[in-house]
């Protein structure tokens, strides 16, 4: 069976002290674990997941869905405590699970990766018959469900260099795991599938239906399958998206369902669907971007390549594809926060006025959107973006403005901003990358680096993160290797609202290598591109200086 890797929700179980249960007795303990995990694996079937490993005392499972992985263990728990009284003895099987959203490669029918090993560490937190999850997986379960959360706080566990936030999940007191189907929160087990429709999460929502082939060429369903996979994955990685699992998706492969009902069932609010089609050594690959609320078609996009490296072709329009999606989707947000009532404000609608403010790049919206952001941290203190866009808006000011008499105090303020967002979500890239650029302002150009480095490593397709690697590089003296950096990010977001900033230290790196007329050549881009920083007018009239010109002529 072919390898293959890809973003799922993972279930770990153990049972709690098995070495012990087996020196009382190795046959009825083995017995009873045995028949345990068999119990578990139906239970895990009827909720829709698949039981990939069942290795002695531990189970390793793959759901499409977090709330069926949540309920699949619920539901075994309490089947495993009614069957545990009747017991003779004192072998009685306890297990514990962890459950988390993580990266996984499957192979022959095992499964490994970074997301089964997270699982794994979650587990190990739960107490005897207990529950643990992963802050993905309490961001992905319905509020409707009969269930409570504790918070764990965050977690330093083997394997991973940042702390991992951890929830206890339990059954709420009096209530019935709803039947496979029925999550809508019914006390009633037994009562019939719902047709409830999902609400829609606080983050942006987004399904990418299975692209379609149109080659009448078998071969390319693969490819089809795997681009769409591999858009999945890259899609999830931006913290802001709350993306459906692709099992979910897979379910319309073949079909031609209507965009708003596919919105609908999935409670998604955005649709991504494309298509394959080879002719010879050439294949053209679509993609379209949909607002399942009013059925515009936000970004659509045609990609003719040469079939010389298939694997090549997938990943460089899939990194295409994901680094457009992201832009868009945040563009439309903030014009959607700006059309809202004054007094239907919650923290997701003030930090997208916030962004509006910030990216308008003037004085006055940068300190608008220092206060806006400051707000939403005291409405949500948990909310990472907020606070690594509350430091990013005074470095911001600080850089383009020089309010001098307070320019310490700002920068000590986007610093202290930038690591609480850090703190609270470390596989966020935006906190680690604004913490770059602050770092670098304040002359710490080796922490700036590392912190940028990081972002780039979270998120390949993040546009922000590669360009801030490239600042700090050409801060530290090291121009060379910006270059490629800041060239990356371009390619990736060719229509960024950074893309004046781009220009300007593209020119300024060239600049810095005494390339003059390559320096000029990008920085009267920058100069006619929109909004042009006075930085950018300030590497022109270093270049004409350089090159003997008056300030007006080329």
């Amino acid at each position: 069976m072919a390898t293959r890797s890809k973003l799922a929700v993972i279930l770990h179980a153990d049972v709690v002290g098995s070495t012990a249960l087996v020196q009382k007795d190795e046959r009825v303990a083995h017995e009873r674990i045995r028949n345990s995990f068999r119990r578990f694996s139906k239970i895990i079937a009827a909720y829709g997941g698949i039981t990939h490993e069942l290795r002695g005392d531990a189970l390793i499972a793959e759901f499409a869905r977090a709330s069926d992985s949540v309920l699949a263990t619920l539901a075994f728990q309490i089947t495993n405590t009614e069957q545990n009284t009747v017991f003779t003895g004192d072998i009685r099987p306890q297990i514990r699970a962890g459950i988390a959203l993580g990266e996984v490669v499957i192979a022959d029918n095992t499964v490994t990766g970074p997301g089964v090993v997270l699982a794994q560490r979650i587990e190990q937190l739960a107490e005897p018959g207990g529950l643990c999850i992963s802050a993905a997986i309490h961001e992905a379960v319905p509020r409707r469900l009969p269930v409570t959360f504790k918070s764990l706080g965050d977690q330093s566990v083997k394997g991973f260099d940042e702390p991992v936030r951890v929830y206890s999940l339990s059954l709420r007191a009096g209530a019935k795991v709803p039947a496979p189907g029925n999550d809508v929160g019914s006390n009633d087990a037994k009562a019939a599938p719902s047709t409830a429709i999902p609400t829609l999460p606080d983050r942006p929502s987004i399904a990418v239906l299975p692209f379609t082939n149109l080659s009448g060429d078998p071969e390319q369903e693969y490819f089809a399958d795997g681009m769409t996979e591999d858009i999945i994955t890259g899609l999830s990685r931006f913290r802001s998206l709350f993306v459906i699992a692709r099992n979910s998706s897979f379910a319309y492969k073949g079909k031609s369902p209507d965009v708003r009902t596919v919105a609908r069932d999935l409670g998604v609010r955005y649709v991504v669907e494309g298509s394959v089609r080879r002719a010879g050594e050439r294949i053209r690959i679509t993609g379209q971007l949909i607002d399942a609320e009013t059925g515009n078609h936000l970004w659509a996009e045609r990609y003719d390549r040469k079939l010389e490296d298939i694997f090549a072709v997938q990943d460089g329009v899939t990194e295409a594809i994901v680094a457009a999606i992201a832009p868009e989707i945040g563009e439309v947000e903030r014009e959607r926060a700006q059309r809202k009532p004054p007094d239907n404000l919650d923290a997701w609608t003030l930090y997208q006025r916030g962004l509006s403010a910030y990216y308008s790049s003037t004085e006055e919206g940068l300190r608008s959107a220092i206060e806006q952001f400051d707000r939403v941290n005291e409405v949500d203190p948990t909310f990472a973006p907020a606070f690594a866009m509350a430091a990013g808006a005074r470095w911001r000011y600080v850089m383009h403005f020089e309010p001098a008499a307070d320019r310490s105090s700002y920068l000590n303020q986007a610093r202290e901003k930038a690591n609480k967002a850090i703190t609270l979500d470390p596989r966020d890239p935006t906190g680690l990358w604004h913490a770059g650029r602050v770092y670098s302002l304040l002359g710490h150009d080796d922490v700036a680096i590392a912190k940028s480095e990081e972002a780039v490593a979270l998120n390949l397709n993040d546009a922000m993160s590669r360009y801030f690697l490239g600042a700090a590089l050409c801060s530290a003296g090291r121009s060379k290797e910006a270059i490629s950096h800041i060239d990356h990010a371009m390619r990736l977001s060719p229509r960024d609202t950074y893309l004046t900033g781009m220009l300007t230290h593209r020119a300024f790196v060239l600049f810095d290598l005494e390339r003059y007329e390559e320096a000029l050549d990008w920085v009267q881009r920058a100069r006619l591109s929109l909004n042009p920083r006075s930085m950018t007018f300030a590497v022109l009239a270093a270049v004409l200086t350089k090159l003997g010109r008056g300030s007006g002529s080329r």
